[in-house]
């Protein structure tokens, strides 16, 4: 073991030469001084009076000093006071040299707390757990766990503190199995009704998600106060239940019991995150009642709140109180204005900042890059690279996406060259952000050298990456390549799947997406509804419509993206009835609102089956029952079915019903159908019309 820095200072205070000297003759006039020096916030200049004086002070001016370092985080001072306790103190109380190992604990330095206890010829109860206490308030969670196995074993009986400070370190480590026999040991030892054992076993099940063993826990809690709610709060909070989160916070208020500042901002978390405005602004209303608005905490959970909720006027509302008006709040509010579309706002309140850091500047070049508005965000990017010189790894992949969405694959370069000068080649996620803005801009020669360069850190990612962007460029056989590849590196998840059976459907290659659907099946992978959708239009597309259909079919929940998929690919194999027939179970029997898409699935049905009124009458109910706007395709579709069918009149009728001129193709259509079922006086019409697309005046 190493020699500590207290034992070099009882060395250098056992010298026969040592040069420092005190001033003081007697205890009594130097601990006067001392308690002076205290008094007026010189701990330092305390310590020095102390360490200079050859003789023993009385216990209570050690504790008092231990105390204090503990409290500033005075190492070097504890170290001294340490070493003047031992020199002059041949046998220190026990007490004392506890309270040196919670000094060393809250400094940090677990070394020299460790050494101290090692060598303690006597320890009591409150050595292992200021010992234990260091370690947790550390973060070391299985020293501290192996520590009191040790205490087990000496014979020494935990005190509750020293169960406090283990259940805390099986929280970060999620011990659960250590837990129980924690929670076991409190039953026996008659430490139930301590609210502070029972809300950190509340605390600890939950990190490890049991939420049922920690709702059961809290609920056996006798005198709960505002920390118990807080960690039931905040657990429901973590594994996602934000509804049961909202509701404890209220509950809280029939037991009379105010909630801390970190309750009301997790409360209005899980609103956030449930988008439960009515709720969040319940809790608002109660904020204003007890005046807290003034709280920077609860102020900067509101305005997420609402910016979550899409209210950017109570989101401003809320930012515009003095309180509010801090950094974080300010970011907030920018982002939020640029996700938005309102760019212009969010610069105008990114002007006026008082002070920003790069995650200010980061919001900002997000919003512009939100908007496509690629122009914009690379002046904005000059503009922050000669503001700031601290920049993070966001900031370097929100440039590549400008570079990805301009299709500057140049500029893309020298970011790259930037990232290798700066360091950052080996951050995974600027490297993944890389080799996307290679593959988007059609460099794929550059992203495969870059992706064998990222051999040694690569991911599931990057595989992803590399394999979409061959898929994507038409590439499908080079992707099918990568992904047997793949298969030997990592395992390929649902992404991947759907990157491929895109690419099947492409190329028509039925047999290998046959191939991924049995993989995983046969590997139990979760066939969401993304996943199903890229099945159904791979084999709708491959000519395998009873595939498509009992996919569909075993789907338990069905959205408009799913059936559209399923309508048009029955279109796409003349199954034009039975798209129809699907349409009418898709919203008379589920319940699903169509959009555009399923419309023009439709209306190609009964282009198909020439079915003119009923074309007509699922035109008319686009606007009129479902509030869907047609679009140019779908009067395309109309002129087309009309045309075909030879009803030149309802044509004529509908064409100057259009809330906009026909286009040239709708045009050349109308007139092979005026030519084909003879109406000279359309023709005419149409003619003219096409005389004066051809030669405008």
């Amino acid at each position: 073991m190493g020699v500590s820095a207290a034992s070099i200072l009882n060395r250098l205070l056992s010298r026969k030469n040592l040069t420092a000297r005190s001033e003081f003759t007697d205890a009594n006039a130097a601990t006067s001084t001392i308690l002076r020096y205290l008094e007026e916030g010189r701990l330092g200049k305390a310590v020095l009076i102390l360490f200079n004086s050859p003789f023993p002070f009385p216990h209570t001016l050690y504790t008092r000093l231990f105390q204090l370092c503990s409290s500033t985080r005075a190492l070097v001072e504890a170290r001294k006071v340490e070493s003047h306790l031992a020199t002059f103190c041949p046998t220190p109380p026990i007490f004392l040299l506890n309270r040196a190992i919670e000094a060393y604990g809250k400094c940090g330095c677990l070394k020299d707390a460790r050494e101290l206890f090692d060598e303690m010829p006597q320890r009591d109860g409150g050595s292992w757990n200021a010992m234990i206490t260091a370690y947790t308030q550390n973060g070391y969670a299985l020293e501290a766990l192996n520590l009191y196995l040790d205490l087990n074993k000496s014979g020494v009986y935990a005190t509750e503190v020293t169960l406090a400070s283990i259940l805390r370190s099986c929280g970060s480590v999620l011990a659960l199995h250590f837990s129980r026999q924690i929670h076991g040991h409190i039953v026996k030892c008659g430490f139930v009704g301590n609210v502070i054992l029972e809300s950190s076993l509340v605390d600890v099940y939950g990190k490890c998600r049991l939420m049922n063993d920690a709702r059961s826990m809290f609920d056996e809690i006798q005198n709960r106060n505002d920390v118990s709610w807080n960690v039931i709060v905040r657990r429901y909070l973590e594994v996602g239940n934000g509804k049961e989160a909202v509701s404890m916070f209220f509950q809280m208020f029939r037991e009379s019991l105010m909630p801390s500042s970190f309750t009301f901002s997790n409360a209005l978390i899980a609103c956030s995150r449930m988008a439960a405005l009515i709720e969040g602004g319940q809790i608002h209303g109660i904020v204003v009642k007890v005046g807290l608005e003034e709280n920077e905490v609860i102020s900067s959970s509101l305005i997420d709140m609402y910016v979550k909720c899409g209210t950017l006027a109570n989101a401003h509302q809320v930012f515009t109180q003095p309180s509010s008006r801090n950094l974080i709040s300010w970011t907030s509010m920018v982002y939020a204005y640029a996700t938005s579309g309102d760019v212009l706002k969010a610069r105008e309140l990114f002007n006026e900042m008082p002070e920003r850091n790069v995650i200010s500047w980061n919001a900002m070049l997000a919003g512009y890059i939100h908007s496509s508005q690629w122009e914009e965000a690379l002046e904005f990017v000059h503009l922050m690279r000669s503001s700031i010189k601290d920049i993070d790894r966001t900031t370097l992949c929100l440039i590549l996406n400008v570079c990805t969405g301009s299709s500057d694959v140049e500029r893309g370069k020298q970011v790259h060259g930037f990232v290798y000068r700066t360091g950052f080649y080996a951050n995974l996620y600027i490297g993944n952000a890389l080799l996307d803005m290679y593959g988007k801009c059609g460099n794929l020669k550059s992203a495969k050298v870059w992706f064998y360069q990222m051999s040694q850190w690569r991911d599931k990612v990057s595989w992803n990456a590399l394999l979409t962007a061959h898929a994507r460029h038409g590439m499908s056989e080079q992707a099918m390549t990568i992904f047997s590849e793949m298969q030997l590196e990592t395992d390929p998840n649902n992404f991947t799947f759907a990157t491929l059976l895109g690419a099947c459907a492409n190329m028509f290659a039925l047999e290998h997406g046959k191939q991924i659907h049995g993989f995983m099946v046969r590997n139990n992978y979760a066939i969401d509804i993304v996943l199903t959708g890229a099945l159904v239009d791979m084999y709708c597309k491959c000519r395998e419509l009873k595939y498509a259909l009992k996919v569909f079919e075993h789907v338990a929940s069905r959205d408009v993206v799913l059936w559209n998929s399923i309508i048009l690919g029955c279109c796409h194999n003349r199954r034009d009835m039975l798209a129809i027939k699907l349409f009418q179970l898709m919203t008379m029997e589920e319940g699903i609102k169509p959009d555009h898409v399923t419309f023009q699935g439709i209306l190609l049905a009964c282009l198909h089956e020439n079915l003119v009124e009923l074309g007509r009458k699922y035109f008319d109910s686009m606007s009129e029952k479902f509030c869907v706007i047609p679009r140019l395709e779908h009067y395309e579709c109309m002129v087309e079915l009309y045309g075909q069918h030879g009803n030149m009149d309802e044509l004529e009728k509908f064409i100057n019903n259009m809330p906009f001129d026909p286009t040239v193709p709708m045009l050349e259509r109308i007139f092979n159908a005026c030519r084909e079922h003879g109406h000279s006086r359309l023709a005419e019409w149409v003619a003219i019309r096409l005389n004066e697309q051809n030669f405008p005046k």
